[in-house]
């Protein structure tokens, strides 16, 4: 079950990807910087058209969806060895996820999603940051839904004051 959950954790494997190419090609990344939470981001726009288009439905989904990746991460984490390794990046999936909640369909739109939940992430500003110390899978997803949060409500206010 530890290597499905892995599997999962790291999409498929993919978050390899730059892991490997970045640390062949010698190049000195932080944990913050190794460029897979880019790919994860990938996979949350990619599978966000599967999503429900209600928004109750699309929250509803969110919800169970973290809670399922809090246990996945968390077991990932225990076959990986380290507390939010690099490779799991089912919590930035997830994180722009929350990032997209409820905002107008439109590429404009995920894109603007995308590249705040991205900034949002990497900068890890409180109270969200302090989410990364829960335990577990929990930390390392709820960190991410924080920023999708934050970022969500941004887009929310600009959609808002746009209309």
């Amino acid at each position: 079950m530890r290597a499905v959950c892995t599997a999962v954790a790291t999409c498929l494997y993919l978050s390899y990807i730059p892991a490997k190419l970045t640390s062949g090609l010698g190049v000195a990344t932080t944990r913050r910087w190794a460029g897979t939470g880019f790919v994860g981001t990938l996979v949350g726009w990619a599978l966000w058209t599967f999503l429900p288009k209600d928004p109750v439905e699309y929250c509803a989904a969110v919800v169970v969806t973290t809670v399922a990746a809090a246990w996945v991460c968390d077991e990932a984490e225990k076959g990986l060895g380290g507390h939010d390794d690099t490779r799991i990046v089912l919590d930035e999936t997830v994180g722009f996820w929350a990032a997209a909640a409820c905002l107008p369909p439109q590429t404009a739109w995920l894109a603007a999603a995308f590249v705040l939940f991205r900034i949002l992430d990497a900068v890890k500003l409180p109270p969200y940051r302090w989410l990364e110390r829960l335990p577990g899978g929990c930390g390392v997803v709820m960190d991410d839904v924080g920023a999708g949060v934050a970022a969500n409500l941004i887009l929310q206010l600009v959609a808002l004051l746009s209309r």
